[in-house]
Formats: structure tokens, C-alpha cells, sequence
């Protein structure tokens, strides 16, 4: 008795290879699309920051975090008591501050407040406050932070907007996106990851598996 064995065709194996490619294609596609979309996202917030500061300074004459007399303004809004000088026309405190009184933190009550932006309105310094919670957070978990004191010494601007915890690929093509894809010269700059303040990335050392801090001047 012949026992005959039958293999794959070349046809058959061709199919496999080529299903085996779309299905690959259709998934980094959709990575793409999903980065994008973050990117995007990260991208209007920056925007989205700088228009409630303005909104907030046409409507009161003064910046939010920075208003003197915001208690009389707006029902349960807090003046700032540390970070800085109230009233001076900057708003001072670390970007990603987490003291509740400080006039960078106490931006984002008293623009929610004032119904330009969305969130929990009430004191950071509150019973049951989780700050980190308290506090807005971008598309990939990072922080959202304003500051008056730029983050970059010699950097000018009369306010500066940050956010952390961004690939190198993203942080890329936020700065494409905003402003010349320079990582440490223009309107949008880069730091290390979670830092405050300190030196600017330059281009060389600027890789996509890194985690980096990008701030904006207006």
C-alpha cells in the first residue's frame, strides 16, 4: 500500500501570507489612527487651556488662579494664598503643582467656576479631595498645568502651558503640529518627563520610547 501526503499549494500558502498582511496592516492602521486621534487631542488642549485663561481675563480683568477678588466673583471659588504675589497679573506656582492654594492650581477651580471649563468646581483644599484626581489630566494620563514663570530660563511668554507623560513620537508631532518641530527652540519646547522647569531637550536626544514634559508660550 502508497500513503500519499498531501502539503500546502503554493496558491494556498500565498492566501494565508496575504490575510496574514491585512490583518497585520489593519492593526498597525489602527494604532496610527488611535495615536493620531491623541495627538489631536493633546493639541486642543493646549488650545483649550489658553482660551479659557483669555475668556476668563476679558470677562473679569483678571487672570484666573491670579484674581484678587475671585470670592466675590464666582459662589465657592478660592483666592490663592501661596505660590506666588495674588493680584500681580501672573499666575505663579510650579505648572504641575499639587499645593491646593496655589495660584496654579487654584487656575483650574476658578475657570470651571466660571463655566469655561469642565470639572469639579469645588476647593482642592476640600474634604475628600483627591488632588491628583482634582487636577486634569490629557488623553495619555498627564498633567495639564498653567504657569506664569517660564519653564525654560530666557523663555518668553507671558503665560506657559504644559503637559507631561508624552512618547517621543507624540511630542514630536505636537511641536510639527504647533509649532517649527524644534524640541528646544519656538513658541513649543520640551523638557524631561514630570520635570517642572530646567533645560530643553535638543533634537538629538530626543527619542520616541522616551517620556517627555511639553510646554507651550503664549
Amino acid at each position: 500500500m502508497h500513503t500519499s501526503q498531501r502539503g500546502f499549494t503554493l496558491v494556498e500558502i500565498a492566501v494565508v501570507l496575504v490575510i496574514i498582511g491585512l490583518l497585520l496592516g489593519g492593526v498597525l492602521k489602527g494604532q496610527e489612527l488611535i495615536n493620531s486621534a491623541k495627538v489631536k487631542s493633546v493639541v486642543s488642549d493646549f488650545r483649550s487651556t489658553s482660551t479659557y485663561l483669555f475668556s476668563y481675563q476679558d470677562r473679569f480683568r483678571a487672570m484666573p488662579g491670579d484674581d484678587p477678588g475671585v470670592a466675590n466673583r464666582l459662589a465657592g471659588a478660592v483666592r490663592a494664598s501661596t505660590g506666588g504675589s495674588v493680584g500681580n497679573g501672573r499666575i505663579e506656582g510650579l505648572w504641575n503643582s499639587t499645593t491646593p492654594t496655589d495660584e496654579s492650581v487654584l487656575f483650574w477651580q476658578h475657570v470651571r467656576l466660571a463655566n469655561l471649563a469642565t470639572g469639579d468646581g469645588r476647593s482642592p483644599a476640600g474634604d475628600g479631595i483627591a488632588i491628583q484626581d482634582w487636577l486634569p489630566r490629557n488623553a495619555v494620563g498627564g498633567r495639564i498645568g498653567v504657569t506664569g514663570t517660564p519653564p525654560i530660563a530666557g523663555w518668553a511668554g507671558t503665560f506657559f502651558i504644559c503637559q507631561d507623560n508624552l512618547a517621543g513620537n507624540f511630542a514630536r508631532q505636537i511641536d510639527i503640529a504647533m509649532d517649527d518641530g524644534l524640541p528646544a527652540s519656538g513658541s513649543v519646547r520640551l523638557l524631561p518627563g514630570g520635570a517642572a522647569n530646567g533645560v530643553a531637550i535638543n533634537q538629538t536626544d530626543l527619542v520616541d520610547s522616551g517620556i517627555y514634559t511639553v510646554c507651550a508660550a503664549f
